[in-house]
């Protein structure tokens, strides 16, 4: 007998072409009932991700809604990734909570509008371990390198409105972030109810406003943040978890 954690739902939507999905609680793989040995077949994995997406056949919005606290980090970066693949255009909606591996995902989508009052956490993927000193050195560098790659769905979000060094420095710290610091850093596009905003016009200089030169008598130039950030496979190792 199977037991079901019916976590999240993905339906069609009302308009035509468009699909909702919900993630409203921990994002977890399958597992096995500790006292009864049944079977646990988890709505928030990768794997029942795939498979509910493809049913939905070629649609052209998808919605995301999301108030989560987290979860397993491999079946984070799988919806992730499948979001980021797909062609229809993605938006992402944050409710309430993203916490960990759950803010991560809405970083695969084109527009991200978080609600006021909602607020996203970032944190350093975590795990349990056992293990002589060795296994417990590898597992600390395992951790490590399963951090960078997440690092890298915020700063390909981002556009560069944050910088590799103070990412890690918030991440390190656990950060718990407002929906203006989201906006701020790029991990969001606008507050919900407001209106999609237009590009902003460059601010034009007075005719008299000449640029102020440097040590070497050369115009200073902006100092600008690299954006060749390039998606790449994430490799999980056993059950890691933001």
């Amino acid at each position: 007998m199977k037991c079901s954690r019916n976590f999240w739902q993905l339906a069609q939507g009302e308009e035509p072409g468009a699909a909702n999905l919900y993630i409203y609680n921990n994002v977890e793989a399958d597992g096995v009932d500790f006292w009864s040995g049944k079977e646990i077949k988890s709505e928030t994995s990768a794997q029942h991700f795939r498979e509910e997406l493809e049913k939905l056949g070629d649609v052209k919005q998808i919605n995301v809604y999301i108030n989560s606290k987290g979860g397993d980090v491999g079946e984070g970066i799988g919806i992730y990734s499948q979001l980021k693949r797909h062609k229809a255009h993605k938006t992402a909606y944050i409710d309430g909570y993203a916490c960990s591996i759950a803010s991560v995902i809405p970083m695969a989508c084109d527009e991200v509008v978080i609600s006021p009052p909602a607020t996203m956490m970032i944190h350093p993927a975590w795990s349990f371990a056992m293990g002589n000193a060795e296994e417990l050195r590898k597992t600390a560098d395992d951790l490590d390198k399963i951090t960078e790659s997440t690092k890298q769905a915020y700063l390909l979000k981002s556009g560069g409105k944050i910088s590799a060094a103070k990412l890690t420095e918030l991440m390190n710290a656990e950060t718990w972030l407002t929906a203006k610091e989201c906006i701020k850093y790029g991990f969001a596009d606008r507050l919900l109810g407001e209106a999609e905003s237009e590009p902003e016009e460059p601010e034009k200089k007075e005719p008299d406003e000449e640029p102020e030169p440097d040590s070497d008598g050369e115009p200073e130039k902006p100092d600008k943040e690299k954006e060749d950030f390039t998606e790449k496979a994430m490799s999980i190792i056993g059950d890691f978890f933001m």
